[in-house]
């Protein structure tokens, strides 16, 4: 069964001349950059969230010590989110057909019998089974998350987290022990030297159509294809229309000053005109001043103040910066009762269901100039789409953060 060339057990089985350990272990290195960097940004996200600030912040509960906090998330630069997730989607993205061509590689080997030859080969195998069942998972929920489409079990914030460490430890331990081998190899070619190739090399080949290098340029090309067809969702501008695989990408989606993206609509989180009709709401703010409720006249009658940000979202797509007018969130937190520094605050929403339907934010946030309960974008009133009558809109924080159809602010420690 072992020597039948009709089997994958049998090594005669596999017979692309391409595999190799140069081929290999180049891959293996581009991934070895790659992933350490999407597991940075990918940290750099959750740390985005302020997860420690109050419960409903919290995307992963019970996670223990794996959900140290790297430091309180800053309102500055304007685009800092936009760019820490547009670099960890995009660069997710392209990695696609690197791992691919990476599994591809080394396929024969999961047919290897005996399936362990020692206790320490056993363990050896286990890990390579987390390390690529974990890289599929993460790849494949994240590419799920990119295009909006929600099939897998739960919430996508905890398995995609839980996911990232189960495969990192792996990645690691592979990482560890192959990393050497893999320079080795690279550098023995680029001295002429063949190494090592037997490990992978097929014992009987198949005529070759492409070299290993035009095989390299192929996975390169694909990835850049990917990069081109993705990164404009993330950047905004001309750019954007090239984003054809993204949910986001193309032009945008109608005219007028409210024509830009959103993930959620008004609709779809059960907000009605009936809720937002001028004689039915009210904005309540709750501090030590007490319960203040104003309407959207009376917030007209403050102190109005511009900016121009983006909103980015956790699916890596941004829109261009929008110029937001409205009442500054300081100085609600005045009317509430706090005329130093603001605390944080609690922002609930009209909508009823669905997740963020409330968010915190915390102080530095919200004493920032170019945070506020924004009334109009560029130049006309709020869409109902886009959280009319009032929306937040803070600097450098995920989307989902700058929550629409605003119905209270509560100030205080969360």
């Amino acid at each position: 069964m072992r020597d039948d060339p009709r089997l994958p057990t049998s090594p005669r089985f596999w017979r692309s001349p391409l595999r190799g350990t140069w081929f290999t272990a180049v891959l293996g290195l581009v991934l070895l950059g790659g992933i350490s960097v999407l597991f940075v940004t990918g940290l750099v996200s959750y740390a985005a969230y302020n997860p420690d600030l109050s419960p409903v912040n919290d995307t992963t509960p019970d996670k223990g010590v794996l959900g140290f906090y790297l430091f309180d998330w800053p309102a500055g630069p304007s685009w800092l989110y936009r760019l820490s997730q547009g670099v960890h989607v995009t660069l997710g993205v392209v990695l696609v057909p690197v791992l691919l061509a990476k599994l591809w590689s080394v396929v024969p080997k999961l047919f290897t019998l005996p399936p362990a030859r020692s206790v320490a080969h056993a363990l050896e195998r286990v890990s390579l089974l987390l390390l690529v069942g974990g890289a599929l998972f993460q790849f494949v929920t994240g590419l799920l998350n990119i295009q909006l489409e929600y099939v897998f079990p739960g919430s996508f914030y905890p398995l995609h987290f839980y996911g990232a460490w189960v495969f990192i430890a792996a990645f690691v331990v592979h990482a560890v022990l192959r990393t050497p081998m893999a320079v080795r190899t690279v550098r023995a070619r680029r001295r002429g030297d063949s190494g090592d190739e037997a490990e992978l090399a097929a014992p009987e080949p198949a005529p070759p159509t492409v070299s290993r290098r035009g095989a390299l340029w192929l996975v390169g090309g694909g990835s850049l294809l990917l990069f081109v067809t993705t990164v404009g969702q993330s950047l905004g501008g001309p750019l954007r229309r090239t984003a054809l695989l993204a949910p986001h990408g193309g032009a945008d989606p109608g005219g007028g000053p409210n024509g830009f993206q959103i993930n959620k609509t008004a609709r779809y989180a059960g907000i009605t005109d009936a809720d937002t009709h001028p004689d039915a709401w009210r904005l309540v703010l709750t501090g030590p001043a007490g319960t203040v409720r104003l309407g959207r006249a009376e917030l007209l009658r403050l102190p109005q103040h511009s900016s121009s940000l983006p909103i980015a979202c956790v699916e890596g797509w941004s829109t261009a910066d929008q110029w937001w007018r409205g009442v500054r969130l300081s100085e609600l937190a005045a009317l509430a009762g706090y005329e130093g520094d603001p605390p944080d605050l609690l922002v609930e929403s009209l909508q009823r269901h669905g997740a963020f339907r409330r968010a915190a934010l915390r102080a530095n946030q919200v004493s920032d100039p170019r945070s506020l309960l924004a009334l109009y974008v560029n130049g006309e009133e709020l869409s109902l789409d886009h959280g009319y009558p009032a929306r937040i809109i803070v600097p450098a924080a995920p989307g989902v953060h700058n929550t629409k159809w605003v119905g209270r602010l509560t100030f205080g420690d969360l």
